[in-house]
């Protein structure tokens, strides 16, 4: 129950009025932000916090990049690094609540066109642990460098419900939680039109649920982490037990990945009763040689997949899109993988698996059925029926 609700004082030109209010909430207090359009510049959380936008509220954030500074921790594309604030942020915190049934807008278009910008410093940053460069010393946050922030980015939080709300046209990743156990995310609607707009990336972290949740973006819909490539190994944080269930995708890269930042471990992922429809693939396990790490004991079941542009399941350690090319040739492994009760229709291909002749798949399917102009594709790849 919360002691206090602070209600945030429109004021038009003041985008610090709801960091105000935030900061001036008690413990277990509330802040609630009417309806109505509001500018804001970034938000940073708290611990035992309830922040509610109300239904009709349309809180718009700043789409100047220097409003995002000074650099703080962050993990982008899965290495460890400082970087522009994410437009909502918290670090080590706990027991904290976004709720309602407004709207939070990004302007992600002031930041998408740094997609075509951005290799240098991607390189440079990927590369950073095997050349020995510390966190502390990948400082970025310029304009030159054009890393773009996530949109909602929890580091080192637990006790978190997301519910309710709308989230569109972030910079890059959209809600993002790193490092994080016991989540509750429900009722959202996710959508985002941009490069690499995914629109939920659980990050290393454990004990998250996530239903009854729509989602139409620019990238993958839901995509699940532990870390890219060296920087992933020296964390060493694998991503579990995670379920997803009735939700509904849209639109997309694909609905579900796993990977291809996997390099920290992913295992106790479990996807049930969901619909897919119109996404370019359905359910994706991806990796490539250099990740290193594992893909284990995943379960997808009872989900339909129609009109998906390629395959409607591909399992690939041969993934070909790479922000930077790995150093090391390490291979992953995937294991205790299965997909039963999976229907569909109109896809290129129903199912492609894809593994390496030093790590090679084996994969259970199960009263899988989806018609698809092409055969199935087997690489290096063995499939078990039951």
């Amino acid at each position: 129950m919360c002691e206090k609700t602070i209600y945030c004082e429109y004021k038009p030109d003041d985008r610090r009025a709801i960091q105000k209010a935030i900061d001036s909430c008690p413990a277990g207090g509330k802040v609630v932000v009417p309806r109505g359009e509001w500018k804001s510049g970034p938000l940073t959380l708290k611990s035992n916090l309830t922040l509610e936008v109300a239904e009709d509220c349309v809180i718009s954030f700043s789409d100047c990049m220097e409003d995002y500074l000074p650099p703080v921790f962050t993990r982008w594309e899965g290495v460890e690094c400082y970087n522009y604030k994410p437009l909502i942020y918290a670090r080590d915190c706990e027991n904290i609540t976004i709720t309602g049934k407004g709207t939070f807008f990004g302007n992600g278009q002031s930041w998408w066109h740094w997609k075509k910008l951005q290799q240098q410093a991607a390189t440079a940053l990927c590369e950073a642990q095997s050349k020995g460069i510390q966190p502390e010393e990948r400082v970025f946050a310029t304009r030159e460098a054009a890393l773009r922030p996530s949109f909602l980015q929890l580091i080192s939080c637990k006790n978190i419900v997301l519910e309710q709300f709308t989230i569109q046209d972030g910079p890059q990743w959209t809600i993002h939680p790193v490092y994080c156990e016991h989540l509750h995310i429900h009722d959202l609607t996710v959508e985002t039109q941009g490069p690499n707009t995914d629109g939920l990336n659980p990050d290393s972290c454990s004990n998250m649920l996530i239903e009854n949740c729509t989602f139409r973006t620019g990238d993958d819909c839901i995509a699940v982490n532990s870390g890219m490539n060296e920087d992933g190994w020296r964390v060493n944080k694998p991503c579990h037990g995670i379920e997803v269930r009735n939700c509904n995708f849209l639109g997309g890269h694909a609905a579900i990945a796993i990977g291809s930042g996997m390099s920290g471990g992913v295992y106790d992922i479990a996807v049930h009763d969901c619909t897919i429809r119109g996404t370019e693939r359905g359910l994706r396990l991806k990796s490539m040689r250099g990740r290193g790490g594992y893909i284990r004991d995943v379960h997808f079941s009872d989900i339909t997949i129609d009109n998906v542009q390629e395959e409607a399941i591909q399992v690939s350690m041969n993934y070909e899109s790479s922000t930077a090319v790995p150093v090391s040739r390490r291979a992953p492994e995937f294991s205790e993988i299965f997909f039963a009760g999976i229907h569909g229709r109109n896809a290129k291909n129903a199912v492609a698996l894809r593994g390496l002749a030093e790590s090679p798949l084996t994969v259970t399917l199960h009263d899988v059925a989806i018609t698809a102009e092409n055969p199935d594709v087997l690489e290096y790849a063995r499939v078990v029926t039951d």
